[in-house]
């Protein structure tokens, strides 16, 4: 039994699922998004690097809590609900697309976008989605690989607290 499991183990630590475990390692990428504040948080390298204001759910159940992981990216994505392409100044999915695996989904249904209401930062808005404005999910787009954990809470806590509960700090 144990030759048999032995190749399993060493396949699946060796496999690029493996950085999809429960926490991210301390320097990694990690966004901590808070709703009560609706604000995000951009961990790197052991240190909050900056915090931004974002939208979430019009209601507290709409934007799913947890530690999610990013799943899927896109540039200018395409809006299906309202089958509107990227890039085009009505789609309300802004300039960038970062999905995550939120309620078992694959990253397409959840997910930290730019918007094309940036007055709608900072407020209750979105359909679950995490809105933020289009230069933040912009510039945060090339550096937040895919694995990248996303934290979705509410709390009174500091993120420096957040993100060493977490493992994101040491």
């Amino acid at each position: 039994m144990i030759k048999i499991l032995s190749p399993i183990l060493i396949a699946f630590f060796m496999s690029p699922l493996w950085p999809l475990g429960p926490n991210p390692m301390p320097g990694d990428p990690f966004l901590i998004v808070n709703k009560s504040k609706n604000e995000m948080a951009f961990i790197n390298e052991n240190k909050v690097q900056t915090v931004v204001s974002v939208g979430t759910g019009k209601t507290q159940e709409l934007t799913p809590e947890g530690l999610f992981t990013i799943t899927v990216k896109a540039k200018e994505p395409y809006f299906r609900k309202g089958n509107i392409p990227g890039g085009d100044p009505k789609n309300p999915l802004g300039a960038r697309w970062i999905g995550f695996d939120a309620k078992g989904t694959d990253g397409r249904i959840y997910g930290i976008h730019g918007t094309n209401q940036p007055a709608s930062i900072g407020k209750y808005v979105s359909q679950g989605c995490i809105r933020t404005q289009n230069e933040v999910v912009t510039s945060l787009y090339p550096i937040i690989p895919l694995g990248t954990k996303v934290l979705v809470i509410s709390s009174k806590k500091s993120y420096e607290t957040l993100a060493k509960d977490h493992g994101a700090i040491k």
